[in-house]
Formats: C-alpha cells, structure tokens, sequence
C-alpha cells in the first residue's frame, strides 16, 4: 500500500530585512547623575565606557510600550498590515513575568493575532539570534514575514551601586521586519555560545533565592575585565567568520554595528577587523547607553535615520553578552 505524501511549505531562496523601528527611553540620564552611587566621574565614565548620556524609561514607560512603538514604526515603513505578520519573536532579558511571553502580548497589542509569538532569551546577542530564526522562517516557508523584536528596560533590574554594569545600562527597544527577498539579504549566521564563561554577566541571585529571603531583589552584574577581553579577541574572530561565511571583505561593507556595550570594545574591533575608513561605525552608545537586545537594532535604526549610511549597502551586525551568547551576520541594509 502506497504512503501518503505530506504536503510541503512553498519556499523562497532569500529573505531580507524590509525595515527597522525604535523606541528609546523617555529620559535623558548624564554622568554625573549615577556617578555618585559608584564613587564616579563624569570623566571616568567617559574614558572607560564612552558613554555621556543615556536613555532610560520613567516609572510610566513600560518595556512594551516600547516595543509596541518600535514595532509600529517598522510594520507601517515595510509597507505591510500587522495581520501579514506570520511570528514574532521578542528578545529580552527584562520581561517583568516568567510567564506568559512578551511576545504572544505584543502580538494581541500591534495587532499581529493569531501569529505564533515567543521569547528569546539570549541578552545582548538575542536580536541577532532573532534575525537568524526569522531568516530562516522566511525561506523555509514557514512565514511570509517576521517581525523581530529587541527590547529592554534594563533599570528595573539596576542596583545604582553597582560600580560594574549599572552605570552603563539603558532602556528601549528595537524592531525588524524580515520578509521574502529576489535576492540575498542576511547571510548565513554565525552563532553560538560559551556557557564556561556562564557567570560573567548575570544576576545577584536567584527569584528562589529572593523568595526565601537569602536575597535582596536580584541586580544585574557583570565581570568587566572577562567580559572586555572575550568580546575584544573572540568576537572579532566571530565578526570576520561572518563576513568569510557572507563571501565578502570588511572593504565590501558600508557599516559594522556591532553591540553597543562599551566604546573601547567597538574601537578594538575596529582596529582587529582593520576596517577602512569608509566603514561607517555604530556608536549609539555614547547617548543611548548599554540596551543590551535593542542595541544592534536602535544602533543600525540611527544610522539610517541620520543618513549616516544608504539602503542598499551591506552591514556586519553583531550581538554579544551574557551566556555568553553571541551571533553575527550579514544584511542588506534596508
């Protein structure tokens, strides 16, 4: 007796990033206002980190208000309805529920129901850990287009004490819209992760801990000097598999945007990948602070909205963090 054949999903050869959205936190935080928790300065904060002012959200601005504006902006310039959009993926780290998703909730708030909705968590590297899954829905058939969503709001889990990330953090979020393209627009991605450096950026303690009392509310907390070095030498190496695995040169590119974790970080990079001059590089960080899962996209959104770069050109985008999780990929800017 002959099988039955199952039915396949219609496919596509290429896919591409149609258009970005942002969102930033709705207050403009200086140096000198969380220099004094950390015994800090304003000059030290610039030399170390780069960073001279930062975004963050008011007690009134949640992290889905942020994401649903994000969102917005990037489903209206791709030209399509919200109900075209076949999943969303959120990438955050700062969801104040365990469960249900971010994602399935700004789904309902944009207007993207019944699309298939989850959350990534993979911190700073998550957006790109987005794009990769959506480049991959995209082409396999799976949906026509995806919306990828990076988002935070970093300072409801802030410890202003804390002299090794709290300073550096900001708020808000960013969102892609990826869809069918005639010709290739994300290259294949490199990614991956390396759990023995587990510990590295991560929390104070557990919501176990904080419910029996061993703990006070879990902060974030990182150790910089492990972190600087794995993401000035590993990372670079990522960056360049990626533009190898893309079939193009660091001349070939019209942006590196990488995230913004930290202004010596990206220069370093800079320098490892001995990018030309005409690379226009991604320095969001320096008023927009570490957003952790938004800072690939706010940064490539910037770029655009300022005409720093045109659509069309190529850029290397990389995200980086706790895990520690990391993912690198080509893209057609859109």
């Amino acid at each position: 007796m002959a099988h039955a054949q199952l039915k396949q999903f219609e496919t596509v050869r290429y896919s591409r990033i149609y258009a970005l959205g942002a969102a930033r936190g709705d207050q403009v935080v200086t140096n000198d206002e969380v220099a004094g928790p950390i015994d800090s300065s304003d000059e030290w904060i610039r030399q170390r980190t780069g960073i001279i002012t930062r975004r963050r959200a008011g007690k009134d601005q949640s992290l889905m208000d942020m994401a649903v504006a994000a969102s917005t902006e990037a489903i209206q310039k791709a030209g399509i309805e919200p109900r075209e959009i076949g999943a969303v993926i959120f990438s955050t780290i700062s969801h104040p529920y365990q469960t249900p998703s971010a994602a399935t909730l700004l789904a309902e708030l944009i207007g993207a129901n019944p699309a298939p909705a989850f959350d990534i968590s993979a911190a700073c590297a998550g957006y790109c850990y987005g794009i990769a899954q959506a480049d991959a829905m995209v082409r396999s058939g799976l949906a026509k287009y995806v919306l990828v969503v990076g988002g935070e709001k970093l300072t409801d889990y802030i410890d202003p004490a804390d002299r090794s990330i709290s300073f550096l953090l900001g708020d808000g979020a960013g969102a892609a819209v990826v869809g069918p393209s005639d010709i290739p627009g994300i290259s294949p991605t490199v990614w991956g992760s390396d759990g023995s450096k587990w510990g590295a950026v991560s929390m104070t303690g557990s919501l176990l801990d904080f419910r029996d009392g061993e703990t006070s509310w879990p902060t974030l907390r990182q150790d910089g000097q492990s972190v600087f070095r794995w993401a000035v030498w590993q990372m670079a190496k990522v960056a360049q598999e990626a533009l190898d695995a893309a079939g193009v040169t660091a001349n070939d590119l019209s942006a590196l945007v990488t995230h913004q974790a930290n202004m010596r970080i990206i220069d370093e990079m800079v320098k490892t990948l001995k990018l030309p001059a005409t690379v226009v590089v991604a320095r969001d960080i320096a008023d927009t602070g570490n957003t952790s899962a938004a800072s690939v996209p706010l940064a490539m959104h910037r770029l655009l909205a300022e005409h720093q770069v045109e659509s069309g050109g190529l850029a290397l985008e990389i995200g980086f963090g706790a895990g520690l999780a990391f993912a690198a990929q080509v893209v057609v800017l859109p």
